[in-house]
């Protein structure tokens, strides 16, 4: 299935990385938006406000962004594709309905521009202290999929692989941006909009008698979907509750529930997890990084080689399910594995648990505010090669 061509700005565009996301989600499909303002995330929906009206979308500012989280789910169940944006403060007061989303499996996309914190923090300065909120923020048991783009061009291109990956597996996906990319202007080339794939929705075709709203469906155990007034039997609810949607307050029902919003996501995490290695093999040193950071942790790898260091570079592209994997293998065949984050260290978390004590982690941690200094991640790498 193909990108509806109205509205898609095709051809090379020189943009900043909130309004590419904002193309990609056009691209994608969505049709639907609801925010409040907050920065460094405003300008997705400022764009996406502007551009409405000439493809036949809506966007609602709302009162607050607990407001707009529920909003696009409704939009949803009523027929629409739909996505909200947000950074720090705001993300957090979603995060009721981003366990409400997965609960009720609707696909959405939420796009967090991150930003110093906590609290009010830095408005307008760059952070990556997001992370670990975005995959445990709500409560109870449940999987979601978190992309980090890198560059303008790839805040276009992963918006559209967002909203496929939430069709596909019926679940709540998330970009993780943050402030540098997200205002950085680059080169986005967006092609024409037969060469964009767009996942299709799964809409039910199945008998109303015989259909069942949360029945798992295929490979990724993800049910079939329907709207409200298309004339199918249609109870969501935040609930525990069984496949017709009916609330239960069964553990047996709790548990089939439960293990299948898990397992949809880390069943198929190998064919999820995108990453970007380079120079992997024969290396002593592996960069891990993500989002900005990989792009200053590049220039202190090129240094390090200049040294005649051996440094390889893994760029988590998925962060959540986080590519373990990879990480498993990778760690027996290296002296050590460096982590820069813009923050206090959160997935460096992840590479220790999954690198099991077979070779060195070192983080390069950075409260936020700026970007590491290249040097920062040089003298990192310089002491594990050691």
């Amino acid at each position: 299935m193909h990108a509806d061509p109205i509205g898609v700005l095709t051809g090379a565009h020189f943009l900043d990385g909130d309004h590419a996301a904002c193309e990609g989600a056009i691209a994608a499909g969505a049709r639907f938006s609801a925010g409040y303002p907050i920065t460094p995330s405003t300008e997705i929906v400022e764009r996406f406000s502007l551009r409405a009206p000439k493809i036949g979308a809506t966007f609602i500012q709302m009162e607050d962004e607990l407001a707009a989280s529920i909003t696009i789910l409704g939009a949803v169940w009523g027929g629409a594709k739909a996505f909200t944006v947000s950074s720090g403060p705001g993300f957090s007061l979603m995060m009721e309905h981003i366990g409400y989303a997965a609960m009720t499996e609707t696909p959405c996309v939420f796009i967090d521009v991150q930003r110093g914190g906590p609290s009010t923090g830095l408005p307008t300065l760059p952070a990556q202290a997001d992370m670990m909120q975005v995959k445990w923020g709500s409560h109870g048991d449940y999987e979601i999929i978190a992309l980090c783009p890198n560059s303008p061009q790839e805040c276009f291109d992963l918006t559209i692989k967002a909203f496929n990956l939430s069709e596909k597996y019926r679940v709540p996906v998330f970009l993780m941006m943050d402030e540098v990319v997200g205002h950085m202007t680059e080169k986005v080339v967006i092609p024409p909009a037969n060469q964009i794939y767009v996942e299709p929705r799964r809409w039910t075709t199945k008998d109303k008698s015989e259909f069942k709203l949360f029945a798992p469906c295929g490979e990724e155990q993800a049910p079939e979907m329907t709207r409200a007034g298309a004339g199918y039997r249609v109870h969501v609810t935040g609930l525990t509750h069984d496949e017709r949607g009916y609330p239960s307050l069964t553990a047996p029902v709790q548990d089939r529930m439960i293990r299948r919003l898990v397992s949809k996501i880390r069943d198929n995490a190998q064919k999820i997890c995108m990453t970007e290695q380079q120079d992997i093999d024969g290396a002593d040193v592996v960069v891990v990084s993500y989002g900005i950071t990989s792009r200053v942790a590049q220039r202190a790898i090129d240094l390090a080689r200049a040294e005649g260091l051996k440094v390889g570079s893994l760029r988590l592209i998925t962060a959540w399910p986080f590519p373990e994997h990879i990480i498993r293998a990778l760690a027996p065949k290296v002296k050590g594995l460096v982590v820069p984050e813009l923050n206090l260290g959160q997935m460096v978390r992840e590479v220790e648990r999954c690198a099991g004590g077979k070779c060195r982690v070192k983080p390069v941690d950075h409260a936020g505010g700026t970007v590491h200094k290249p040097e920062e991640i040089l003298k990192a790498i310089q002491e594990v090669a050691r």
